[in-house]
């Protein structure tokens, strides 16, 4: 009769180890879970919510530059009542000046281009969306570079294109050639703003 009290303190004694160690594993299971949970909450509120949502409760999607970069939809058909322009033209860029050129586009209108330098520019290919202040553009390439080929839909109304700067020691020439459907461009340069009419 004495060994039967043994046994059932020995079996209790090895279920309340099991326990104490399921719970240890449920303690190193839930502390990485609940990481893993506020760490995509804050991927959602910063990152997912201004880039395809256009909201931005904490402000640095703004600044960021990501707020509501999804939330410009173009078709795939575009029918024009103007005829398409073609330009072709060549800045001469002294040592450390800088020139901005940009075409007028509607939401949807299209623009194929090709721009080749002399020597490696710095370059930043950005949009001014109609109505909105010119510090809020949308750039779509930055870098530096000495040629450029592709194809550009505007995502909005307003004015698309490049700005261009020579931080070489040597004169260079941008060439720029584009095709599409735009009305006019307008240059930005150190003596001054000015449009031209296609």
């Amino acid at each position: 009769m004495s060994v039967e009290p043994a046994i059932t303190v020995t079996s209790l004694s090895l279920m309340s180890d099991s326990v104490n160690t399921h719970k240890g594993r449920n303690g190193r299971i839930l502390v990485p879970s609940l990481l893993s949970f506020l760490v995509a909450v804050c991927v959602f509120v910063v990152f997912v919510l201004p880039a395809e949502y256009g909201r931005d409760p904490t402000g640095l999607g703004k600044l960021m530059g990501i707020d509501g970069i999804s939330a410009y939809s173009v078709g795939v058909l575009s029918l024009e009542e103007e005829s398409i322009k073609k330009d072709e033209i060549i800045f001469t860029l002294e040592p450390f000046e800088s020139i901005e050129y940009k075409y007028r586009l509607a939401a949807g209108q299209s623009m194929i281009f090709s721009w080749d330098a002399d020597e490696q520019v710095i370059f930043d290919f950005h949009s001014e969306e109609e109505g909105t202040d010119p510090e809020d553009a949308v750039s779509f390439e930055v870098g530096k570079g000495s040629t450029r080929r592709g194809t550009y839909v505007a995502p909005f109304d307003g004015i698309h294109g490049w700005f261009w700067e020579n931080r070489g020691a040597e004169v260079v020439e941008v060439r720029l050639l584009t095709t599409g459907f735009y009305p006019e461009s307008i240059t930005y340069s150190p003596s001054g703003k000015y449009k031209r009419i296609f």
